[in-house]
């Protein structure tokens, strides 16, 4: 495909991403089937932050980030953006002054393939990145790539306008299509463990609340007192 610039990109409406964002990483995955996650290897540089947003995703070459810059000008308000390298890098393709105008935006944070810096100031800006690497590789300008076109995020395919949804637990992606949908999911996963929850609290057991004992009796685990279990551990008859 040829190096691109999609400028119209349709987002997911900005209601269905904030509701997004109050489910977290582990319930979203969860309610959508067990699926969206990029790879455990993206993770926060900062503690605390729980955001959702649309992506505005990035294509680039490893150790340039010519597109980046191009990018900032396709960001708006509750964009998140999201930068793929067509070849693994480590390189700090994105620091303090990405951020500084990507603020101006309105934009809510960064995920990225490659590597970050300027750790220090990112976290006093509060603007939240997860990353693969931190490095303080520089890099160059000089390589065209694509804006808002289908990219590779890991494991998962990231779709402009597909949710971005990224707290201390990782990274996570709602396609645009199925965004209402995976909130409603959302919600009733939340009221289940809230019941079970409230379940624990009056001292249920998971194995009764979830009927766990038949599946341990199915596997042939078997409950021994210590006296049967050191008998079987003699070869006692």
């Amino acid at each position: 495909m040829s190096s691109v610039i999609v400028t119209d990109p349709v987002r997911t409406p900005l209601e269905v991403v904030d509701a997004l964002a109050q489910f977290g990483t582990a319930t979203v995955h969860e309610a959508q089937g067990r699926t969206g996650l990029p790879g455990p290897e993206f993770r926060p540089i900062q503690s605390g932050a729980r955001i959702a947003g649309n992506a505005v995703t990035v294509h680039s070459w490893p150790g340039d980030n010519l597109m980046i810059h191009a990018a900032i000008e396709q960001c708006t308000v509750g964009d998140i953006l999201v930068v793929a390298t067509n070849s693994p890098s480590t390189d700090g393709m994105f620091g303090e002054l990405f951020a500084t105008a990507l603020q101006v935006r309105g934009v809510r944070g960064l995920v990225t393939a490659a590597g970050v810096r300027d750790l220090t100031e990112l976290n006093e800006m509060d603007f939240p990145v997860w990353s693969r690497a931190v490095s303080a590789q520089g890099t160059v300008k000089s390589t065209a790539g694509s804006v808002n076109v289908p990219i590779v995020l890991g494991q998962v395919t990231v779709n402009p306008g597909d949710v971005v949804v990224a707290d201390d637990d990782g990274v996570v992606i709602v396609p645009r299509r199925s965004a209402a949908a995976t909130v409603e999911s959302s919600r009733a996963r939340l009221d289940k463990e809230e019941a079970a929850r409230q379940a624990f609290r009056g001292g249920q057991l998971g194995l009764d609340r979830y009927g766990l004992r038949p599946v341990l009796a199915d596997l042939g685990v078997r409950y021994l007192t210590q006296q049967e279990f050191d008998r079987e551990q003699r070869g006692d008859a």
